[in-house]
């Protein structure tokens, strides 16, 4: 299988060749994918089967949480988030979807439809947040907060998944960031030695402080895996990348580290979990003394400042909004 929807190329197969576990079973099913970082050739059966005993694992390995454990799946109608709704669904876990429309033109129209679509097919509940009647939809905020869109979008994001899992009694907020992503992201910051942000990439982000716990499955998942998972099991997911990533850093990072996967299979893997391993513990070897949190004395929400970075945003809407109105007066 040489490439899957969107384009993402798969390695090529020798002819012939046959599912490594059927072959151990004395079974002749073909494989349909390479998994060179892993050394396995896997058939459409073993290969969904695999996927879904990786996240499993991933979940026990970081103690993330139980199927005790109520899940807000942080949902964009792409295929990492849909592939990983799906994979827990699957493995038992109570889990909702959670999407947030952000009001980006034709991006969000589709990717929304996608969402709700997935929610019917798999008979989860899906919430939505409509972003405009909250605050003010990304394409406005950029405007309003002269802030790069992906740096607005990350912070109310984070901001209303947040508020919204306390709400309805989620403990629970899983995303779907992918081993590439996670790669390129630490990439990114062992290139600006950012400890701060070294210091905080972990697969779980436990709860404290007003903030729920948030985990990140699919971390050992590349992306290849992920949209051979979602292609195989006929998820629909949005093709296209939201307009506003163009351009971003973090694609770069993210083609540079694929080429050095192509020649030295394995990499990525072996870069994180090294990194978890590794250097994880030791940066967060002496507890220093965390900044004290304090709690918005708008909307109480946790805060580093009297005022939240959204209720600030919220703000400067308000007195946009305020001052057309006058001058239309």
């Amino acid at each position: 299988m040489k490439e899957i929807k969107s384009g993402i190329k798969m390695k090529k197969l020798k002819k012939n060749s046959r599912c490594t576990i059927c072959k151990a079973k004395g079974e002749k099913e073909k494989a349909i994918i390479y998994l060179p970082h892993h050394r396995l050739t896997l058939c459409k059966k073993h290969f969904i089967s695999w996927f879904e005993k990786r996240v499993e694992k991933t979940i026990k390995e970081f103690k993330m949480f139980s199927t005790n454990d109520k899940i807000l799946v942080a949902v964009s109608g792409g295929k990492d988030s849909l592939a990983l709704w799906n994979a827990l669904t699957k493995l038992g876990y109570e889990a909702d979807g959670f999407y947030i429309n952000l009001g980006i033109d034709q991006y969000s129209i589709d990717s929304k439809e996608l969402a709700l679509n997935f929610a019917k097919k798999i008979g989860r509940e899906l919430h939505i947040l409509d972003l405009s009647k909250e605050i003010a939809t990304i394409p406005q905020l950029k405007e309003i907060s002269n802030r790069p869109a992906c740096s607005a979008c990350g912070t109310v994001k984070r901001y209303y998944m947040n508020k919204f899992a306390k709400e309805k009694g989620y403990s629970i907020i899983a995303t779907g960031h992918n081993l590439d992503d996670e790669v390129a992201v630490l990439f990114g910051n062992t290139l600006k030695w950012d400890i701060d942000y070294l210091k905080r990439q972990y697969p779980v982000l436990k709860e404290e402080n007003g903030f729920i716990r948030k985990v990140k499955p699919l971390c050992k998942i590349t992306e290849k895996e992920s949209a051979l998972y979602s292609f195989l099991n006929n998820i629909d997911y949005i093709e296209y990348e939201c307009p506003f990533s163009v351009g971003a850093s973090s694609i770069e990072y993210k083609e540079f580290l694929s080429r050095l996967e192509e020649k030295h299979p394995g990499t990525k893997l072996q870069f994180y979990t090294n990194f978890l391993k590794k250097m994880y513990p030791l940066l967060n070897k002496e507890k220093e003394k965390k900044e004290e949190l304090k709690y918005c004395k708008i909307c109480g929400e946790p805060s580093y400042n009297e005022i939240c970075s959204v209720c600030k945003l919220k703000q400067k809407v308000e007195k946009l909004v305020n001052t057309n109105y006058n001058i239309n007066m």
